[in-house]
């Protein structure tokens, strides 16, 4: 429940439409509903401004599909990070309405209007096509979150032009989040063209001694660029959270 909601329903009960009994009944399940595998915490979008989002790396088709369940008798939009295609389509078969977007590992079910609430752009920039799922997985949450997102993919540092050749688009981005592996210097070379916050965002693609992402991730946080932060290796969805946050 959001605040808009929370004061139609306070309104209702004003104006007599609605009793308090139902009143209550209505909020019974803040500020969180216990399923029993899991503690659904519908008090979040009062409190963040976003509903919590379902990890769905290790549960089992059911533990989603009952999560979800008790998020849309709530009306709350949905999104779920990392699940496998299987799973997705089962999810999807009991949930026709949502969106899986195959190459974030995604699951979308928005269930409030869709107004923009972020005041520009964002831009999520990859350095390689490997890097695109990462990428996508930051775009469809800053999407979901109420954000104009663009994307930029396959302009790393073994070819740069290809980046330069979108420095208008690199401008007029208000939030930049920048996705790459291997030495990870891309982010560097961006934070250095822009006057925005860029987001950095080490993957685990590249060989041996990239250490499963490690070493991008010192090398971002290494970073010379003043306006660069970072986040965990693979953590697209951190990444497009934090860029929404900032660009409300």
């Amino acid at each position: 429940m959001d605040q808009k909601k929370l004061e139609e329903l306070l309104r209702s009960i004003q104006k007599g439409k609605l009793t308090v009994r139902e009143g209550v009944q209505r909020l019974r399940t803040l500020p969180f509903e216990d399923i029993g595998e899991a503690m659904i915490d519908h008090h979040r979008t009062l409190r963040k401004g976003f509903p919590e989002v379902i990890f769905g790396q290790g549960k089992d088709v059911e533990q989603v599909i009952k999560i979800m369940e008790s998020m849309v008798a709530a009306h709350e939009d949905i999104l779920v990070t990392r699940i496998e295609e299987e799973k997705a389509k089962a999810v999807v078969q009991r949930f026709p309405q949502a969106s899986y977007n195959q190459r974030a590992r995604t699951i979308t079910l928005r269930l409030s209007e869709a107004a923009v609430e972020g005041k520009g752009t964002i831009l999520v920039i990859a350095a390689g096509t490997s890097d695109i799922p990462v990428a996508e997985e930051a775009a469809v949450t800053a999407h979901i979150m109420g954000n104009r997102v663009e994307s930029l993919y396959d302009v790393g540092v073994s070819g740069v032009h290809r980046l330069l050749n979108h420095q208008e688009k690199l401008m007029e981005a208000n939030v930049l989040i920048v996705v790459a592996g291997m030495e990870g210097a891309l982010p560097s070379v961006v934070g250095g063209l822009v006057a925005r916050p860029v987001i950095a965002v080490p993957t685990s693609i590249g060989y041996g001694t990239s250490f499963g992402g490690l070493a991008p991730l010192l090398a971002m946080l290494n970073s010379c660029a003043s306006n660069v932060a970072v986040v965990n290796i693979d953590n697209g969805f951190g990444a497009g959270y934090i860029a929404s946050l900032i660009n409300r």
